[in-house]
């Protein structure tokens, strides 16, 4: 089997609110999205198909043919449109990416010929990205940044090895990252408000359990849960887990960017059934 991706763009905008809250409902649970008079988006729709190889062309299927399907259903039913004012569907539901990306692999997912629609990801902007596989779950990823210092060295290892095994980085005084932290959650979205998680609710989590804790901080000298444990990012990203998931029922997984080059994900421990 074998996978390829297209990249679909579009512009729409769009409100959240449910007409039966008062104005502080709305706010509390839709923040500046709940402004009556809209706002707006470049969204970056990547479609991902599977399939078999055409012995004959050496492709699964034409990408120019998946941009012209495609394109031309998201040009009709989304690009350049008031959503809750111009779209059927979303004038009964709020348009949020939950629900956007939902409603496209609805819409999608027929149109393709000689492939299979595998994946989804609707990036609303560089912080918020939902993500629809044939499974019924959603999956959404908030990105967040901090500032931090560590140092690698491990107890386990002689001086010798340490230097050896971590070079630069060893540095006893320790040397800084702008960490990228994506938090995924994962679930249906609600028939009311169309989320899969409060963002408010899980901003304020990541903010009190996490940034507060991590940002502007030497990771090893400032942070109990670093102080007997080597700060490797593949272990930043498995306590920054740990740490989330008392307080994220649905948290699917962490990703860490130590730098625009390096990247470590976490989804805990494997449970065998």
């Amino acid at each position: 089997m074998l996978y390829l991706s297209r990249r679909i763009d579009f512009s729409a905008m769009h409100h959240y609110r449910i007409d039966a809250w008062t104005e502080e409902q709305n706010r509390r649970i839709f923040g500046l999205c709940s402004n009556p008079n809209g706002h707006g988006h470049d969204y970056q729709l990547e479609v991902m198909v599977r399939g078999q190889l055409n012995p004959d062309y050496g492709v699964v299927v034409n990408t120019t043919d998946i941009k012209a399907s495609v394109g031309e259903y998201v040009r009709e039913e989304l690009d350049g449109k008031y959503l809750n004012k111009e779209h059927p569907y979303f004038m009964k539901h709020v348009p949020t990416t939950e629900q956007l990306v939902t409603f496209l692999w609805q819409g999608i997912e027929p149109k393709l010929t000689n492939c299979e629609l595998y994946r989804l990801r609707l990036h609303e902007n560089p912080y918020i990205v939902a993500e629809k596989g044939d499974e019924h779950m959603v999956r959404l990823t908030r990105k967040y940044h901090f500032s931090a210092a560590h140092r690698l060295h491990s107890e386990q290892l002689s001086e010798q090895e340490n230097q050896y095994f971590f070079g630069k980085c060893n540095n006893p005084y320790g040397h800084g990252h702008n960490y990228y932290l994506e938090v995924t959650v994962c679930g249906e979205p609600d028939p009311i408000t169309g989320m899969i998680t409060d963002l408010a609710e899980l901003d304020a989590t990541v903010d009190q359990v996490i940034l507060e804790k991590m940002d502007h901080k030497h990771l090893n000298l400032d942070v109990a849960e670093f102080r007997d444990v080597n700060p490797t990012s593949e272990v930043v990203a498995k306590v920054i887990y740990d740490m989330l998931s008392p307080y994220i029922s649905n948290l699917d997984k962490v990703g860490l960017w130590e730098t625009e080059k390096n990247y470590f994900e976490y989804a805990g421990e494997e449970v065998d059934v």
